[in-house]
């Protein structure tokens, strides 16, 4: 027998098995479906809150408020402190009136406000895009502190403070969600050996038919070898079409609001969908591989 023709009966004897034990074979499947839908899920909402935390770090600014009354000359003081250093790579200046204008665009249902008020409700403020690889160096940071101690600013606003804040919980988002999905993917290798061990029960006469008229340990233990990793195929790819349609039926429901551009944009990449694939059918190869060596020992022991 080719080896070809060894895996291919290693296959259909597999599927047999499957559909004998039909309903342990299930619970094995869902045990690591459910495992690997929280890791897609996981790797689904912070892949893409990543790209967005990458887009805002890229387009973060440094926001200069100003003093409406500043005395003569901190404003030339400020303004060659800021054009000085060659951090700054563009500056836009928003007149008091620009900023009450952009806040009733930005917040329509908050017009009504500043209705009453005398003189401009908001401050007007430089904008500043800023040298990514300047921002976060120790340079960066004593220019920051230099303009909040002038006379003419009011406070200024660096994008990257919450960005960095945002980074890190992203971070911790990752690690936890990924650490429950690693618990739930050991639950399904140990699924997955129980299932294959009751499989080898049910066949023990065979395996001793088979043992007694000289097959090979590979022959006999292939089947319930590949019986595992059919198991965690059909579980990796019921993840992934599962997080496919709940992920559809969100942005049916969400349309184009804000969650959904920033928890559900894009799909995962073909190489995440080929990683989960992988981690399916190595974790139900695993759970496979335990079992059969657990029935080798026991029956050297029995021996």
């Amino acid at each position: 027998m080719t080896l070809l023709q060894a895996l291919l009966y290693f296959l259909r004897e597999a599927a047999v098995g499957l559909a004998r034990s039909w309903k342990v074979s299930l619970l094995a499947v869902l045990t690591i479906a459910l495992s690997l839908f929280l890791g897609g899920t996981v790797q689904l909402v912070t892949s893409n809150l990543s790209r967005a935390v990458d887009d805002w770090q890229r387009q973060a600014r440094l926001t200069i408020y100003l003093r409406a009354d500043p005395l003569p000359g901190e404003r030339e003081a400020l303004e060659a402190l800021v054009l000085g250093q060659g951090l700054v790579a563009s500056r836009e200046e928003i007149s008091a009136a620009e900023a009450v204008a952009r806040f009733h665009r930005n917040f329509p249902s908050l017009v009504g406000l500043f209705s009453g008020l005398e003189g401009d409700p908001l401050p007007a403020s430089w904008e500043l895009q800023v040298d990514p690889s300047e921002r976060g160096g120790e340079r960066f940071v004593t220019w920051v502190a230099s303009l909040r101690s002038q006379s003419a600013v009011l406070m200024v606003d660096d994008d990257l403070d919450w960005l960095d804040q945002a980074a890190r919980l992203l971070g911790l988002v990752r690690t936890s969600g990924l650490a429950l999905s690693a618990l739930l993917l050991g639950a399904a290798v140990f699924t997955i050996a129980s299932v294959v061990r009751l499989i080898l029960l049910l066949y023990r006469d065979e395996i001793a038919v088979l043992r007694l008229v000289g097959a090979t340990e590979f022959f006999v233990r292939g089947p319930f070898y590949a019986q595992g990793l059919l198991q965690g195929l059909l579980g990796a790819l019921a993840a992934l079409g599962s997080l496919a349609l709940v992920r559809a039926v969100l942005l049916a429901n969400l349309g184009s609001s804000l969650a959904a551009d920033l928890l559900l944009a894009r799909f995962l990449a073909p190489g995440q969908q080929a990683l989960l694939v992988a981690i399916g059918a190595l974790a139900g190869l695993g759970g496979a591989v335990l079992s059969v060596r657990r029935e080798v020992a026991g029956r050297q022991v029995a021996d």
